[in-house]
């Protein structure tokens, strides 16, 4: 008999993912496949988990995003991210999430500042309106949070350097969107040993 495979959602960020590091860890000790589209765990909850499925005959894929469009959009930024000089990040959603700024958007940061050390400075020397310049990440690269009616999430990466800039733009119009991405990680996770993060290996990049 297959195994079932659970996933955890919940409505608040910081329950869902109380609610994920519960779910992922019955599911380990029970030796049922995971598939959890939950942002938020730190290195310490991956390498924890990473153990537990090490341990267990169940499998898991963690995926901060299903959305296929949104991940190739991560991977394009991290790919340009040595090339340029300077990089800004606006991501928008739905006036009902909680939670800014959204964790697609700080881990395309974290990606981009993996793959380049070196960012150019901020030059403003005044902000006339508080959080004019959005929030800095630990690398500078700044992130700014859009939250209106009738967006879903989307996500622009700007690159600049001298001479030119590059736009990177990822939008999901419709939540429709993240089902080729959860199909795909239901699918892969019986032939995934122990724990798998993000869709980039299921996609092959």
């Amino acid at each position: 008999m297959g195994r079932t495979v659970c996933g955890a959602v919940a409505a608040e960020p910081g329950l869902e993912l109380v609610a994920a590091r519960g779910n992922l860890t019955w599911c380990a000790e029970h030796g049922v496949h995971a598939v959890v589209g939950t942002t938020g765990f730190s290195p310490d909850d991956v390498a924890a988990l990473r153990r537990r499925f090490d341990a267990s005959s169940a499998n898991a894929v963690i995926a901060p995003n299903f959305s296929i469009g949104a991940v190739l959009m991560m991977r394009f930024a991290e790919l340009a991210a040595p090339l340029f000089d300077t990089a800004e990040i606006i991501e928008l959603h739905h006036d009902e999430k909680v939670d800014a700024p959204s964790g697609t958007s700080m881990l395309t940061a974290e990606r981009m500042a993996a793959a380049s050390p070196d960012w150019g400075t901020d030059p403003t020397e005044e902000t006339v309106v508080a959080g004019a310049r959005g929030g800095a990440t630990p690398s500078g690269i700044r992130v700014h949070s859009v939250r209106l009616r009738g967006l879903v999430a989307h996500q622009e990466v700007l690159l600049g350097t001298t001479g030119q800039t590059l736009s990177i733009r990822h939008d999901s119009y419709d939540r429709s969107s993240f089902m080729p991405g959860v199909l795909l990680a239901v699918k892969s996770v019986a032939d995934r040993p122990g724990l798998t993060v993000g869709l980039d290996v299921l996609l092959g990049l």
